[in-house]
């Protein structure tokens, strides 16, 4: 297959390694310097499950791609405004509207519920599948990723439309990344995924960020865990009363929880420490905004989202 990554950072970047490594045609959409390391000395991935480097084309321009058969958008969420007209141009480039398969498509790789949504506005339902990634990478330097842990999967499925059976087009990705390492879970209606991971990743965000503290000296304290499963209740009731059929029990998140080990760091915790831009709108104020419109009360993300909302911007706040 034919891919283009938007956003080769972390997530994107390992991944659109990994199937440049297994001999698909990728093309990385990129920046700065980083930018320019992939295109003079490839991509590197540092892992425990062994090190490797890739040669791949990198544009910073997606009119120059040309026809693609898969759009993989990883950016932050918060980068979406710059990086969706990518995402239209890199579509409109497809040699036919569709092939066999229902292709061209735009998997995206993002935190939250809203991305498909977002999408669909831009390029239409019908181009847009649900997408979510389990792994924790980390962009060491220009053209550098590194992986902690071994553990790295996606999961995918339909959004729109008929999401009663695996698609044509869903299979048909999944075994492409499947061919390329990677561990991938092919689901009949996507939404529940993405909405089972906001019950965990929302809650979790929310409290390490408004504590600055790792999991070990919270999840230590009743109190703080009481906090944590109240606030992922009320994800789950949103979820219900928008019709998905979530599988999260909070039984089982805390079981999920209580595995973690104790100095884990949300990536929300690991971006305020840096002073970066924070996915507070996508993790937090969804929730929120949703659970009003459907006067479901949600007092504890609404705290997190009023404490965390000033960091939004990091250091391009004014």
């Amino acid at each position: 297959m034919r891919f283009a990554i938007v956003g080769s950072g972390a997530v994107g970047g390992y991944f659109g390694a990994r199937l440049v490594r297994s001999g698909h045609d990728v093309t990385f959409l990129a920046r700065g310097a980083h930018l320019e390391a992939i295109r003079q000395r490839g991509l590197e991935i540092r892992s425990s499950a062994g090190d490797f480097t890739v040669r791949a084309r990198a544009e910073a321009d997606p009119s120059l791609v040309g026809p693609v058969d898969v759009v993989m958008l990883a950016v932050k969420a918060y980068d979406n405004a710059t990086a969706l007209p990518m995402v239209k141009t890199l579509l409109s480039q497809a040699a036919s509207p569709a092939s066999a398969e229902g292709l061209p498509v735009v998997l995206p790789l993002q935190n939250g519920v809203d991305s498909p949504g977002e999408l669909a506005s831009v390029v239409g339902e019908r181009a847009v599948l649900g997408g979510s990634a389990y792994i924790s990478t980390a962009v060491a330097g220009p053209g550098v990723i590194t992986q902690a842990g071994t553990h790295q999967r996606i999961t995918l499925g339909e959004f729109f439309g008929d999401t009663s059976r695996l698609s044509a087009r869903v299979l048909a990705l999944r075994d492409a990344l499947a061919s390329a390492g990677i561990q991938v879970e092919a689901v009949p209606d996507a939404r529940v995924t993405l909405w089972d991971k906001l019950i965990f990743l929302a809650p979790f965000a929310g409290i390490m960020g408004c504590s600055r503290l790792p999991l070990g000296r919270l999840w230590s304290i009743p109190a703080s865990r009481e906090v944590y499963l109240a606030a992922a209740a009320e994800v789950a009731r949103v979820a219900t009363f928008e019709g998905v059929a979530i599988t999260s029990r909070m039984d089982a998140i805390e079981r999920t929880v209580d595995a973690l080990p104790p100095d884990v760091k949300a990536s929300l915790l690991l971006d305020l420490e840096q002073d970066k831009p924070i996915e507070v709108e996508a993790l937090m104020g969804s929730v929120v905004r949703r659970g009003r419109a459907a006067s479901i009360p949600t007092p504890v993300m609404a705290t997190f989202y009023g404490l965390l909302k000033p960091h939004e911007h990091g250091r391009r706040q004014a």
